[in-house]
């Protein structure tokens, strides 16, 4: 059973100020005082409520999550049920996001539930404090005498190490729990007054605090998360011990690998390199840090790093951590489409590192931005039905890509909830002389300034729009009593001339309409100040402001560097980005459309649609191959759809860049002997066997913007490819493109041998000698032998020891 809880004076609540002598000089008001009441986000935290929390509390159950800390209890028998040592987060992340919506809608069954699950981590939790199920486990089955592979694989050694904290700035994760643990904790007790959940994390960091620090051991967190966890509890406490851990953690950093942020010390970082989450984690904790102690030590590494992403690796969509080789950044500009990795998570810690950096400076673009990773890659990653999900957020598909109801890295789906469940809290701000209005949606707040007690200094503010579906805004005022402040008004990049801050993404047009405001009916001068327009008067109940945004489609281009987007141009209204999705064309090869700079767009609202969106509408055309050189065009109606509402309908070919130069296109070849063949492949195979004829031709074996198929994770092994033509072919020449990601590090190369096979009767011949099979790589491996006649063709390819690989294009003449 848990141990006598460690005691402490429990100061005030996390959303109190008073233990601190400073914090961010702009605050956002709590998500329990804001009433969402529009028809975009309310919805769809309603299923998440109705949905995806009772989803995830089955699926953390169904998956041996729970049952972990059952073992480490002691209260049931076996080895650890799960593949990874931070599974244990997948049920504080649901806690902390259950308690945001039990503040603003009670329910018992949900507290008894979460009450169960406290029970159990108190018990799976070691006398000292020390809390981690994987080693728990695993030790007790050592001392039991079952030394023999207690973790699945080689976990206890891979990613354990020997001791405690071994591996920690490696692969442990052991503060990585701790740190959502601090924060599911604080949370909890925050929506319900319950300390039992606090006093387990506060005697977890009591053990951390006596063996980590100056003159202790220095390691730094290999998966931050825990500074920002030990700044929940220092705001819950006002024990400043975790303030000083939390910054120990971040300046203990410089010795390691560009992964974890390790290479430098973080005052002398400038780039975004390595894991997308680790990276937008950490920096939350130092804005945390720098607001809470006034420190101006990580100035310059605190904005460089998040410019750094913004002006060179940031998607249009808002997603950040482009590639999959490290779930993280890649070069400059290196922003493939069809490969994008875009983690759900990476979204979703880069939006609280950027609210962050708006409350350190009142500046509406940092809003500008996080509104843009809000409404579209971030909201993607959950279905409409809310029990699907995204991992990787692409801005492509070509039927390669599908949502989840789980993961075995499950960190993307509970982590949504708790986003979600915090979402009302970005919608309004304030300081010490006025309130901000950061995004707009029917919802109503009451709030005082920063620095004054509620009842006759609140002010109330109901907000009425049919946002994003239009830019019509109004806001009524109420307050007991008249009084003056400033009423600050977001104008969004959109809206005006900056597509985001810098110059990666530009609009191609000016815009005809301009922002529009008044107050009780009268204009108001539109001069902004920071992204803002101000509204400083003396209010009185009853005053109304209307705000008018102009909504026009808009046309997005890329900075020339990003080499995937050349030739293109996206769609986007409002804060919306659009895509193209198969099912919703004549023709659903999207990858083989055109859209004329002129073709006219236009808006609708389908009600039946994706639940209620509003598409788009324009002329453009299919791209047809005729012989080498020639080309048509087929005209057709192309329809855009919300990038975020994508995948809901199963597979699909899907596209975000639109090709606007004919060089762009990637025109549908004539139809081929492998192109009408039905596919097969040897088992383990990954993506549609139609992309190996689909006459896409790679620029290179790594093209991570050419389709293929693949055979990851099954190493060393000799697989098969067969086209079956349906009927007897006169064959004599093939030639195979191999899929190769060395270049970007990845596990897949050419295989060692290739050879081709022809059935002839009922037996497999083969087309030519083994040493006629030549493998080249970033071309072409291709073969001529004596005319064969046959039905079916088989291509079998022996990988190299300790890697995969794979087939771009097989070509057969």
């Amino acid at each position: 059973m848990m141990k006598q809880p460690i005691t402490y004076a429990l100061g005030v609540l996390l959303c109190s100020t008073s233990l601190v002598a400073q914090d961010y000089p702009v605050q956002s008001v709590s998500a329990e005082k804001v009433q969402l009441r529009d028809m975009f986000w309310a919805p769809r935290l309603e299923t998440v409520r109705g949905v995806t929390i009772p989803a995830t509390f089955h699926k953390n159950e169904e998956t041996g999550r729970v049952r972990n800390f059952e073992i480490a209890a002691g209260t049931a028998h076996g080895n650890v049920c799960t593949v990874f040592p931070f599974d244990d987060t997948d049920l504080y992340k649901t806690i902390e996001g259950v308690a945001y919506f039990l503040q603003r809608s009670p329910n018992a069954a949900l507290v008894q539930m979460v009450e169960e699950w406290i029970r159990l981590i108190g018990e799976a939790q070691e006398p000292d404090g020390y809390l981690y199920t994987w080693r728990t486990i695993a030790e007790r089955q050592q001392a039991a005498g079952n030394p023999d592979k207690p973790l699945k694989s080689n976990a206890f050694t891979d990613w354990l190490g020997s001791a405690r904290w071994e591996k920690e700035d490696e692969l442990s994760h052991e503060l990585y729990n701790a740190g959502h643990l601090y924060e599911a904790a604080v949370a909890w007790f925050q929506a319900t007054g319950q300390r039992t959940l606090l006093d387990i994390a506060l005697k977890n960091a009591e053990l951390l605090y006596q063996t980590f620090g100056p003159q202790k051991l220095q390691k730094a967190p290999g998966h931050e998360v825990v500074e920002m966890g030990l700044v929940q509890l220092y705001r819950a406490t006002g024990d400043r011990r975790w303030l000083a851990l939390s910054k120990f953690f971040i300046d203990v950093r410089g010795y390691g690998e560009e992964y974890a942020q390790n290479h430098l010390p973080v005052a002398q970082q400038r780039s975004a390199v390595g894991h997308a989450v680790r990276l937008a984690y950490l920096y939350s904790g130092v804005a945390d840090i720098k607001a809470l102690t006034g420190t101006t030590a990580y100035d310059d590494a605190l904005w460089a790093v998040w410019e750094d992403i913004v002006q060179r690796q940031i998607y249009l969509t808002g997603g950040t951590g482009a590639t999959g080789r490290n779930e993280g950044f890649g070069s400059p500009y290196e922003l493939p489409n069809l490969s994008a990795y875009c983690e759900t998570c990476s979204s979703i810690a880069f939006v609280q590192w950027t609210q962050r950096l708006f409350q350190l400076t009142g500046d509406a673009r940092y809003v500008d931005v996080l509104e843009r990773t809000m409404y579209n890659a971030l909201n993607a990653g959950l279905s409409l039905s809310g029990d699907y999900f995204f991992y990787p957020n692409p801005l492509e598909s070509r039927k390669n890509v599908a949502r989840s109801q789980w993961f075995e890295c499950a960190c993307c789906p509970p982590n949504l909830i708790r986003f979600f469940g915090s979402l009302p809290g970005y919608m309004y701000a304030v300081d010490s002389s006025g309130i901000y209005v950061n995004l707009y949606g029917a919802s109503k707040v009451k709030t005082g300034l920063l620095g004054t007690s509620s009842g006759a200094d609140s002010v109330t503010i109901t907000q009425t729009t049919a946002f994003p579906r239009d830019g019509e805004i109004s806001l009524s005022v109420e307050l007991p009593r008249s009084r003056e402040f400033s009423l600050r008004l977001r104008i969004p990049g959109w809206a005006a001339e900056e597509a985001i801050p810098g110059n990666l993404y530009q609009f191609t047009a000016p815009l005809r309409e301009k922002v529009a405001v008044k107050v009780n009916g009268q204009s108001f001068s539109t001069s902004l100040h920071k992204g803002y327009i101000e509204i400083r008067r003396r209010w009185k109940k009853g005053d109304q402001v209307w705000l008018s945004l102009p909504m026009p489609v808009r046309r997005v281009v890329a900075d020339t560097r990003v080499a995937a987007d050349r030739g293109r141009v996206a769609l986007q209204r409002g804060p919306l980005v659009y895509c193209l999705e198969g099912k919703d064309q004549p023709d659903d090869r999207v990858q083989s459309v055109f859209l004329s700079d002129t073709a006219h767009v236009q808006v609708h609202y389908e009600g039946g649609l994706l639940g209620g969106v509003t598409a788009l509408s324009m002329p453009g055309f299919l791209v047809h191959q005729d012989g080498e050189t020639a080309i048509h065009l087929e005209p057709q109606t192309l329809k855009a759809i919300p990038y975020f509402t994508w995948a809901n309908r199963g597979r699909d070919n899907m596209l975000v860049w639109l090709p606007n130069v004919l060089s762009a296109t990637r025109p549908l070849a004539p139809p081929t002997l492998a192109s009408r063949s039905v596919p097969t492949a040897s088992e383990g195979v990954h993506g549609d066997l139609k992309n190996t004829s689909d006459g896409f031709q790679p620029a290179h074996a790594a093209d991570g913007e050419s389709t293929l198929v693949h055979w990851w994770p099954r190493f060393g092994t000799e697989e098969w490819l067969e086209y079956d033509l349906g009927k007897e072919e006169t064959i004599q020449q093939a030639q195979v493109f191999w899929f190769d990601d060395e270049a970007t590090g990845g596990g897949c190369r050419i295989p060692v041998w290739w050879k081709l096979e022809y059935l002839d009767g009922e037996s497999w011949k083969p087309v030519a000698p083994d040493t006629s099979f030549i493998v080249r790589k970033d071309a072409w491996s291709d073969i001529s032998f004596a005319p064969i006649q046959t039905r079916r063709l088989r291509l079998r390819m022996q990988w190299q020891p300790g890697v995969s690989g794979g087939v771009h294009e097989w070509q057969i003449h």
